[in-house]
C-alpha cells in the first residue's frame, strides 16, 4: 500500500477526523443544553451534556486541586501528543495500522483540548445503552473519545499482528 507511506495522508486523516469531531460538536452545541434525540430506539440517542471532567467524568482536580483543569488537560494533552508524535516517527513506515492509531489518538486528544479551550468544558452527545453490560447507560461521549478508542484499538491489533517470531508466548 504505497499510498500508506506518504505522510500526508496520515496529517489528511489527522486534519479530516478533528475536523469531523468538531464539526459535529458545533451541530450539537448550537441546540439547547439537555436536549436528546432517539436515533435509534432506546439503543442509540443524541444527548447534549457537557463534560468538564477526565474520562468517564473523573476529575483531575480532586488530585491536584490547586491546579486549574484547563491548565491540567493542556499540559498532559501537550505532553501526550509530543510522545504519540515520537511513537509515530519511531515506527516503521510499513506498521499502517499502529501509524493510523496514533494519528487517531492525537486527533481525539486534540479534538476535545478543542473545547476546554473554546468553552472549559468537552461537548459529549453521544448516548448509548449496551443492555445488561458494564453501566445501566455508557457515560455519554462525542467523536473524538470514539478516535482515541479505535487508535487504542488500532495499536492494539496491530501489536498482535507485527509480533515477531520470537516474541510468541
Amino acid at each position: 500500500m504505497y499510498i500508506f507511506n506518504k505522510t500526508w495522508i496520515y496529517a489528511f486523516v489527522g486534519v479530516f477526523a478533528l475536523a469531523m469531531d468538531q464539526i459535529t460538536k458545533f451541530w450539537a452545541s448550537s441546540h439547547h443544553l439537555g436536549w436528546s434525540v432517539s436515533i435509534i430506539g432506546n439503543f442509540l440517542r443524541f444527548t447534549l451534556i457537557y463534560n468538564e471532567n477526565a474520562a468517564f467524568s473523573m476529575k483531575p482536580q480532586t488530585v491536584l486541586p490547586w491546579l486549574s483543569p484547563t491548565i491540567f488537560f493542556g499540559v498532559l494533552t501537550v505532553v501526550a501528543c509530543l510522545g504519540a508524535v515520537y511513537f509515530f516517527r519511531s515506527l516503521h513506515k510499513e506498521d499502517y495500522m499502529s501509524r493510523l492509531g496514533i494519528v487517531l489518538i492525537i486527533s481525539g486528544a486534540l479534538g476535545n483540548f478543542c473545547d476546554r479551550l473554546r468553552i472549559g468544558k468537552v461537548v459529549d452527545f453521544i448516548d448509548v445503552d449496551f443492555p445488561d453490560m458494564f453501566y445501566e447507560r455508557w457515560p455519554t461521549f462525542n467523536l473524538a473519545d470514539s478516535w482515541v478508542t479505535i487508535g487504542i484499538a488500532l495499536l492494539f491489533i496491530s501489536s498482535l499482528i507485527h509480533k515477531k517470531p520470537d516474541e510468541q508466548i
